[in-house]
This record gives C-alpha cells, sequence and structure tokens, in this order.
C-alpha cells in the first residue's frame, strides 16, 4: 500500500510533471522576454561626399569673360540602382549588393548637385554658376547622370569607380552645344566601407575637376 509513496507512485509522476511545467514556463518567460526586450539593433553609421581640397581646373586664355554667361546646374540623376543612400559594392559582374550598416548621408547625386557648383565656380569663367531644379534665366545649362558610384571588391586591393555623363545645352535654343562621359577610379585603402568612402572622395573630385575643365575648354 506504499504505491502513493513509492518511487513511481502518483506522487513522484505529479512531482516530475511538476517539474517539467516550472522549465517550460521558464522557457516561455524567456522568450517573452527575449520578443518584449529585443536586442536593439546598431544604427547605420552616415557618411558624405564633400568639396575638401576640391581641384580647381585650369582657366583657357581667352575664354568668354566672367560677366556675360550664367550656367544653370540641373540637379543631377543616378542610374538605376545608384539612386539610393545605400552604398553599393560589387562582388560579381552584373550584381550589385550593399552595405548592411554603412550609408550616404544623402543620395549620391543630390550631393554631387553642390560639389558641381563649387568646382565650376572656382574656374571662374562664369558670371554665376546656379542649382536650380526647374526652369531658371541663364545662358547655358548643364545636366549630369550619375551612371556608377561603386566599391569594386573584384579586384585586389579593391577600388571605387565613378562615372558621369553631361551635357550642356543652349537654354535660349535648347541645342545640345557638348556632350561627354567622364570616369576616374582609385584604389581603396582598405577593403572597408570606410576606405571605400575615403577613395569615393577622392575620386569624385576627380571627375569634377574633369567637368569643370571640359565647361572651360568649351565651344565658344
Amino acid at each position: 500500500m506504499n504505491t502513493a509513496t513509492g518511487h513511481n507512485g502518483p506522487l513522484h509522476l505529479i512531482s516530475r510533471w511538476a517539474r517539467g511545467c516550472t522549465g517550460l514556463l521558464g522557457v516561455w518567460g524567456l522568450c517573452a522576454c527575449s520578443v518584449l526586450n529585443p536586442t536593439p539593433a546598431k544604427p547605420p553609421l552616415f557618411h558624405v561626399l564633400d568639396s575638401a581640397l576640391l581641384p580647381t581646373a585650369r582657366p583657357v586664355p581667352g575664354a568668354i569673360p566672367a560677366s556675360r554667361l550664367t550656367l544653370v546646374i540641373s540637379p543631377p540623376r543616378a542610374a538605376p540602382g545608384f539612386d539610393s543612400q545605400r552604398i553599393v559594392y560589387l562582388r560579381h559582374d552584373h550584381q550589385l549588393e550593399y552595405f548592411a550598416r554603412h550609408e550616404w548621408v544623402d543620395r549620391p547625386a543630390h550631393m554631387l548637385g553642390p560639389l558641381l557648383v563649387s568646382a565650376v565656380q572656382q574656374t571662374g569663367v562664369f558670371a554665376a554658376v546656379v542649382l536650380v531644379s526647374g526652369a531658371a534665366a541663364g545662358d547655358l545649362r548643364l545636366s549630369t547622370e550619375l551612371l556608377q558610384l561603386q566599391h569594386n571588391f573584384q579586384t585586389s586591393p579593391s577600388r571605387v569607380q565613378v562615372q558621369l555623363r553631361v551635357y550642356l545645352t543652349d537654354e535660349k535654343t535648347r541645342k545640345v552645344l557638348a556632350w561627354q562621359a567622364f570616369s576616374a577610379e582609385a584604389p581603396a585603402a582598405s577593403d572597408t566601407p570606410e576606405g571605400g568612402v575615403a577613395a569615393a572622395n577622392a575620386v569624385v573630385q576627380q571627375v569634377l575637376a574633369q567637368v569643370a575643365q571640359f565647361l572651360v575648354d568649351r565651344p565658344h
């Protein structure tokens, strides 16, 4: 008659069941805590394209005096895949990827607008250089498309590559006076997002200097 207290008796089974329930409740409690108090994700790190040490284009002797022409610069556009704040990198042909925690503070095409203005103003060949999204009173208009801005890991060391295409038009006749594509690349100091950002700034400045020189050498 000791089955109530024996090793395999009902009381022992009840005790095992109680311990099992306690364990399950503990697991459920931990799960609930992880859902209600998830580990916070690390915030993204933001990077900029800036005009530090922006190279100056070489003015051409006999260029049209600055007092005569106004250049209107349209906000640059970007090719598909590059119209984003996400920083693009490349490991395989025809496949764009993006860093998870590193972003541009704004879309690169947007950041290029003020940089173009600064680069062209330094040439001294225009009465005014203005960045305008719509119609504006001016003599010439520069339209720009960012074709590529990527950190290419297919080479060693990795390299940052930039391509721009620009069109110069007469504002009165809408005639395209000249157009050209520009490209430059440079090795990254390290195979990291930070290394790519530093190289991107250097390469963008090279391309902006090329665009400014293109405008200095434009047909008169």
